[in-house]
Order: structure tokens, then sequence, then C-alpha cells
């Protein structure tokens, strides 16, 4: 019997499983990430221009809201990997992503990563993600898989 087989019965995460991280976005973020990605829009560098929109001021890449979704997908991960011999988890990538509101620099963000969903057959768990702001509101959702596959 190999230890797959040995460890089907069993999964790593379970129902309500969860994950949180907090980050106040600076304006290095906002540049670093820029400089990083070349993402220059005036919407996360230029506060003359968007002074003159309805946001009236500068605000946090999306994609970088993901990054900091994957930082709670990775501390989930990192614990269930502690209790497998023979597999892995994987991210599968990231469904459903929706950006509700802006996120400013100097807000303070909540991540938070619930398991959703176990999928035995797939080896498969899914992740809701919620992005609240230091008001509570809500920035950014979406839902990750995350897949276990076997150790080479």
């Amino acid at each position: 019997m190999s230890d797959i087989s040995a460890e089907a019965g069993k999964f790593y995460v379970k129902l309500g499983d969860f994950a949180e991280f907090s980050k106040t976005i600076s304006e290095s973020d906002i540049y670093l990430y820029a400089g990083l990605t070349g993402d220059f829009s005036p919407n996360h560098i230029n506060e003359a221009e968007m002074r003159k929109t309805a946001y009236g001021k500068r605000m946090a890449h999306g994609a970088m809201l993901v990054g900091f979704m994957s930082t709670t997908s990775t501390m989930v991960a990192e614990r269930a990997a502690r209790d497998s011999i023979s597999e892995s988890p994987v991210s599968l990538g990231y469904d459903r992503i929706r950006f509700i509101a802006p996120v400013f620099i100097g807000d303070t963000i909540t991540v938070r990563y619930e398991v959703a969903s176990v999928d035995l057959e797939k080896r498969r768990a899914v992740s809701d993600v919620t992005i609240t702001n230091d008001d509570g509101k809500v920035v950014a959702v979406g839902q990750h898989i995350l897949k276990w596959v076997p150790r080479g």
C-alpha cells in the first residue's frame, strides 16, 4: 500500500479552518509593487491626477491584494503540510475575485482565508477569501483552490 493510499482516508484541512493576516498599506508598498510589476497607472502613483477623480486619492493595486490572499493561503498550506508525509499542497489558482472597494494608502486591511469545501477524491480544498479594511468594509473577495499532490 502506498503512503498516499494510507493517507487517503484523512485530509489535512477541514471546513472552517482559517488564517488571518493584517497589514497597513504604505506609500512605499505601492511604489515597490509598481516597480516590481511595471504597473505605473495613475490610480496608484499620481496623487494630483487622482485628486480629480471620485476617489480623491491613490489606491493600492488590486493584484497586490491577491498577493495578500496568497499570504493567507500559504499560512493554511504550511500548517497542513506538517501533517503530510506523502503529499504537498499547491495552489491551483483563484476564482471569483472581485474588488469591491478601493484600498487607500494608510488603510489597514485584514485578509481572512477560510476553508469552505473539501473534496477527498480530487484531493482539493476550496476556501473563501475576504479582505476588509479597518472600518470593517469588505474591499475584496475571492475563492482559492488548494490541491494536494504526491511528493516525488
